[in-house]
């Protein structure tokens, strides 16, 4: 599981749910949240949360300048490749800050987009595959 601290920047509430804008050293990440503030205390503006997301969600890139739909484009550098039989896992480092995330991939959509240890890579995670908590 990926957790990475984070600061509310912004919230946006409608019919009982919320976009959230959560800003995690360089890169603020979206959130979309079945609450509100009026029925959360942590959904609060400059409040620190955590963001969570599953390795399994974290969608790889080569091409940086994609015009799709996923709000949560994170550029990174591979710092490591572990290739299986059926998955690869990719660890990367977020682009001008030391914060790391995993991706889990098959090892043939790796082998596919040729990935190695230093390429500049896109991290693409759905509004709706981030969660956020309360911050411990």
């Amino acid at each position: 599981m990926n957790v990475l601290n984070g600061i509310i920047t912004e919230i946006r509430s409608n019919e009982g749910i919320s976009l959230v804008k959560v800003k995690s050293n360089t890169f603020t990440f979206s959130s979309i949240v079945l609450d509100t503030p009026e029925t959360v205390n942590y959904l609060v503006k400059d409040n620190v949360v955590q963001i969570i997301f599953k390795e399994t969600e974290v969608i790889i890139a080569k091409d940086l300048n994609l015009a799709i739909s996923i709000q949560n484009q994170i550029p990174c550098r591979i710092a490591s490749l572990k290739k299986g039989i059926i998955l690869s896992q990719i660890n990367l480092v977020i682009q001008d800050s030391d914060q790391s995330i995993q991706s889990i991939i098959t090892t043939n959509a790796c082998e596919q987009l040729d990935l190695k240890e230093n390429d500049k890579v896109l991290a693409l995670i759905k509004t709706n595959e981030v969660s956020l908590s309360a911050h411990d």
